[in-house]
């Protein structure tokens, strides 16, 4: 039997010498530091089970969307956006993307920083990129980024937690979309979206925007079906190609004014608590799925995002 902690030492991995060789050559780190940093590195089988089974794929949308529409997620956000206006102001002002979407985001990656994860992320993406082969080149890869991204922040490598997965901070951004999008908001010289609110509200802004958020345009719409609806339109990719006026053809029409005939959208059908439910998500909606790749989250941070709107504006007008 092997004693605790015999796997801890990830610098004798199979994998570990061509990792600290790239690391090396590529990026020009020391070979010493490096393999310190992968000898304390901890294998988590929690986390290797928790990759076996996320919510989006083996949820229904009823019980999925009960997770993140909460009386409590939605005070939190409105107590959140109360206490960082300014700044959501200066978010939108500057990218384009509604303070309701940034919110609504952070509330349900984290509850407003409430719930980060406890992984310390070298563990988890060196768990994953050397004991879960199925995705071991891309946790390599962001073991990779996660390496650089320390160095140039300055950051302790072993203090840093995220999700099971390595993303970190407000947002839950992995290393790779930190170095890519995360962005010193406030201006004080270092890009912290793990302490810092203020960053972490630009960057989820500066994310959706390099990700062809349009500004002002719709999200989704609900749907009105004709009797002979084509049922073959539904559910074919979250990447809208169909226009609502082909959709429409097909007895698929949305029942928003906002949306033009023009525009490119997918029709959905999610299983809801009362039975189906159908939906159109616009481009922006789109946008919502490249921070996470289910319709469902989309729809759980849309959601989400409305009703804190609907309560700050309440709040507001009082």
């Amino acid at each position: 039997m092997a004693m605790p902690g015999a796997w801890a030492d990830y610098s004798g991995h199979a994998g570990s010498q061509a990792f600290v060789n790239k690391m090396v050559e590529k990026h020009g780190f020391d070979r010493e530091w490096v393999q310190g940093i992968l000898s304390q590195a901890e294998k988590k089988q929690s986390i290797l089970d928790a990759m076996s089974r996320p919510a989006e794929s083996v949820m229904t949308w009823g019980r999925y969307r009960k997770i993140f529409i909460q009386e409590s997620r939605i005070n939190l956000g409105a107590k959140f956006w109360n206490e960082h206006r300014k700044t959501l102001e200066r978010a939108e002002k500057t990218y384009g993307v509604p303070a309701w979407m940034i919110v609504g985001i952070i509330g349900v990656e984290t509850r407003y920083g409430s719930n980060m994860g406890s992984y310390r992320v070298v563990d988890a993406l060196a768990t994953l990129g050397f004991d879960y082969p199925r995705r071991s080149e891309f946790f390599l890869g962001q073991l990779e980024q996660y390496l650089m991204m320390v160095r140039e922040q300055h950051f302790d490598p072993y203090e840093l937690k995220g999700s099971y997965a390595g993303a970190m901070g407000f947002g839950q951004f992995i290393p790779s979309s930190y170095r890519a999008y995360a962005v010193d908001f406030d201006g004080d010289g270092q890009v912290d979206i793990v302490n810092n609110p203020v960053d972490a509200i630009g960057s989820v802004a500066n994310y959706f925007a390099k990700h062809g958020w349009k500004k002002g345009a719709p999200v989704v719409s609900s749907i009105v079906l004709a009797e002979n609806y084509d049922d073959t339109l539904f559910n074919t990719g979250l990447k809208p190609t169909k226009t609502v006026a082909e959709l429409s053809k097909g007895g698929i029409k949305p029942d928003h004014t906002d949306v033009k005939p023009g525009m490119k959208a997918t029709a959905m059908r999610l299983d809801g608590d009362e039975g189906d439910e159908y939906w159109m998500g616009l481009q922006n909606f789109y946008v919502i799925t490249r921070y996470n790749h289910s319709a469902m989250y989309a729809m759980a941070a849309y959601q989400l995002s409305q009703m804190i709107a609907a309560r700050v504006g309440a709040e507001t007008a009082e």
